[in-house]
């Protein structure tokens, strides 16, 4: 029998790339899924594909810069659920390309930081006691390889300071059933990271499901699914 059967896992941006392959790939493992996006129209395709293949499946709907509706969603999801087994932080916001990168803009980093950290910590203490209290539990936070590129700062140093929280939490669970990852999914042809990068998003898998299945109980890994995409 498949580990995962029956699990219920949240993947946040799901309408579509890398969040929408993550879905697909869950639920042919088995799990009862919950989509997130901006709206609930916006899963109702996928949501509507994965029952037809059997799967059991909600979709939910909030805006992550504002963190009222980031815990409201957290509570709905409780509802939902009962319990949440995986959480897959993926939606995130890609901040313009400046050019004049010493040119600081206050909205940027703002906006970068309340989807790209804020809104995956918020949901990660909402969910961690819960998972740690009943002895399982799967938490990956999706970050980035990007670097020396300063004209997408913003956007950088919100996946750094995601990544921050995920390395010195992980010692907290150690021993605990409750694991804790970064996935880098690597540059690919998504919404994001734009029709030139190199990779096709369906590359993410299966190194995207690779901290969901381990067993070993290591949190504070950085695994990057390129590694793992069929050559």
């Amino acid at each position: 029998m498949k580990p995962l059967v029956d699990r219920w896992a949240l993947v946040t941006g799901a309408s579509r790339g890398i969040g929408q392959q993550v879905a697909l790939a869950l639920a042919e493992e088995g799990c009862r899924l919950i989509l997130h996006s901006r709206s609930v129209e916006a899963t109702a395709a996928l949501a509507g594909r994965l029952r037809e293949q059997g799967a059991t499946v909600h979709s939910v709907a909030a805006e992550l810069s504002d963190s009222a509706a980031v815990l409201r969603l957290a509570d709905e999801v409780g509802a939902l659920c009962g319990s949440l087994d995986i959480l897959y932080n993926n939606a995130a916001v890609m901040t313009p390309y400046r050019e004049d990168y010493l040119s600081a803009v206050p909205a940027d980093y703002e906006l970068s930081f309340r989807v790209n950290t804020i809104a995956p910590i918020l949901l990660c203490n909402h969910f961690l006691p819960k998972m740690m209290a009943r002895g399982w539990g799967r938490i990956v936070n999706v970050t980035s390889g990007i670097k020396d590129q300063p004209e997408l700062m913003a956007y950088a140093a919100s996946k750094a300071a995601l990544d921050k929280y995920v390395y010195d939490t992980a010692p907290k669970l150690q021993g605990t059933g409750v694991t804790m990852n970064l996935l880098d999914p690597g540059w690919l042809r998504t919404d994001l990271g734009g029709p030139n990068a190199p990779g096709a998003v369906e590359s993410v898998l299966p190194g995207a499901l690779v901290p969901v299945l381990a067993t070993d109980g290591t949190s504070g890994r950085w695994v990057s699914a390129q590694d793992f995409a069929p050559l």
